[in-house]
Formats: C-alpha cells, structure tokens, sequence
C-alpha cells in the first residue's frame, strides 16, 4: 500500500476534493494525515464526522503563510495541494486576492516543501488554465508553471513536483448541481448561462483516484491530464430537472430555464491540453502526461504517444442524456 506508514499533507483539505483524498488515503493506514485549511467551522464539522482519531491533525492556516505552511510540512513524506481561491466572478472581482492565494501561495508551498524535505508535492489545476480568459485560469497557469519550473531549479534537493489537470467534478463545492437542484425545489426556475456551453465533467471518485495515481507515476515536472467526459449543459439541465423532479415530487413541465449569457471570464468550451502540449505528451487510457520543462526522456507503463491535437470539449463527443442520468444516480447527487 502506497500511503502506509507515511506522513499525508492535504492543503485544503476540508474541500471536497481534499476529503475525498483523505478518505481514500485513510484506508491504507497512513502514520498521520494533516488537514490544513483556514476554515476553523468546516474543521470542527469535519472532526465530528471523523471522530477522534490519533491519525489525523487538523491545522489552521493560510496558504498565503509561509511560515505556517513550513511548520506544517515538518517531517511530512507527501503533499496534496488542493487549496484555491476557484469562482470565477470572485476571482474577476478580486484579482489580486487571487494571485495572493493560487499563485504566491503555491510558491510557499514549493519553497516549504524544498526546505523540509517533502519527497513529493501534487497540485491540482485546472481546465481554465488552458488558453486562460479569466483571473482565475491565469493564476492557475501560472501556479502550474511554478510548479513545473521548481522541478529543475530546486537544485539537489529531493522533491519531485507535479501538476494534475481536470474540469468540473460532479456535485463538488461550487459545482452548477447543487445550485439547480436548489433553484428547482425554491423557485421553479433554472438559471444557466448557455444551454449550447459545453465542459469536461467527471466524478468525485474519478478525480481522487486520478489524482493520487498522478502522485505514484511523477517522476518530477509533468502535467497529469485527466481524461474525462464531455457534456453539454442542455443535456445536464434536462436530467437534473426530470431527476429532481421525480425526487420531490414535482411537475417537470412546471419549470422554467432562463438563458442569462456568459459571465465575464467564461468560455463557450474549456481546454485541456494545447495543440503543442500535444507533440510531447504521453497517453495512457486514463490520462495524458505532458513531460517537465527539460523533459522528453521520461518513459511510463503502457504508455504511447498521443494523436497530435487540441484536446478541448468543443472537439470531443459529448456523452449521451442517459450516461449523463447514470452518472448522477451513481454518485447520488440529486
């Protein structure tokens, strides 16, 4: 077993994504797990659910602290960095708070893993990231190239970086489901920006394993791609509505879809891997792997190389209402 005995630093780890990995690394019998975050309410609700437990600590902290993150990386054998200031309008209205978060705190997290020995560090981006037109994707951008650059200028030191790169995970923290479900059962009336819009969407369960497969291959640089589904946001409305509707009882014909357009920063369709990021990947059936800044020589597992091209929601076959439906009652969301 991969984590056990091992020392697990979770940056935002009271996230969704940081308490799935934290379930799932649980379950290997890590020495500690650590649970840094800056949200001390969703801690406490967290301990409750945990209980007391002597493999588990939970720090209060701000990413954007590097001394308080250097303290917490003390003896630690791996760091997931899943911490971010994510919405978009906020991060559109605030820009600088978001740089201060997305990029100089993963630069803390980069020196304060160097410094204390840290064998590896995986940070999660995201599709935004790719052709950025938005606060947010930018700042993701530029955390990723960090993170990537620290791979070749960390000098003799022994930490190996790497960056994973995924969409939108179903029923996440901020993901439009819970938002439609509350809209249907309160108003009637579903708002969306674009029914035509299409995104890369995939499961809780998909990203966290993905993401901890991404830890155990890097050999230091790369950009893990997930591979994912496409869907449209018409296709999803439809099934929340008729799922929610069948839940509580309602009318599907008595709710309404309102079009509101795109907000600032959005895109029609999202990227995840550039056309020339695409001549120097590496493909396996579940990812992409995109080599560091000197990289090209690294080899992996049952891997080839890709066809060359944009791998984008625009080009990619949506997946079907149906496989839609079956996802959403396979992770419960409705």
């Amino acid at each position: 077993m991969f984590f056990k005995d091992k020392k697990i630093l979770i940056i935002g780890g009271t996230g969704t994504i940081g308490q799935s990995l934290l379930n799932h690394i649980l379950i290997e019998q890590p020495q500690v797990v650590r649970i840094f975050s800056r949200d001390e309410f969703k801690q406490y609700h967290l301990q409750n659910r945990l209980g007391n437990r002597k493999d588990i600590r939970f720090l209060i902290g701000d990413v954007r602290d590097y001394d308080r993150v250097f303290s917490a990386m003390q003896d630690i054998d791996y760091v997931f960095h899943v911490a971010a200031m994510k919405h978009v309008p906020a991060c559109e209205y605030n820009p600088y708070e978001a740089v201060q978060t997305n990029i100089n705190g993963t630069y803390n997290v980069i020196k304060a893993a160097i410094a204390q020995g840290v064998s590896k560090v995986v940070f999660t981006s995201s599709d935004k990231a790719i052709s950025p037109t938005n606060t947010y994707g930018a700042t993701k951008l530029t955390a990723e190239r960090l993170i990537s650059a620290a791979q070749y200028s960390k000098g003799r030191e022994k930490t190996t970086f790497a960056s994973v790169r995924f969409g939108n995970v179903m029923g996440s923290r901020g993901s439009v489901i819970p938002l439609f479900i509350e809209q249907i059962k309160e108003n009637k009336r579903i708002t969306v920006t674009d029914l035509k819009m299409t995104r890369f969407m995939m499961t809780l369960r998909q990203a966290t394993t993905l993401t901890i497969k991404a830890l155990q291959e890097s050999k230091g640089g790369e950009v893990f791609v997930l591979k994912m589904p496409v869907i449209t946001l018409g296709d999803l409305v439809t099934v929340v509505i008729e799922e929610a509707c069948e839940k509580y009882n309602l009318k599907s014909d008595g709710i309404t879809v309102e079009e509101i357009g795109l907000r600032q920063g959005e895109k029609m369709y999202e990227e995840l891997m550039t056309y020339d990021e695409s001549t120097m990947a590496w493909e396996l059936p579940d990812m992409f792997i995109i080599p560091g800044m000197q990289g090209g020589q690294e080899t992996y597992l049952n891997a080839r190389k890709p066809k060359y091209g944009t791998y984008s929601s625009e080009s990619q076959t949506p997946i079907s209402v149906e496989e839609i439906r079956t996802l959403i009652r396979s992770e419960q969301l409705v």
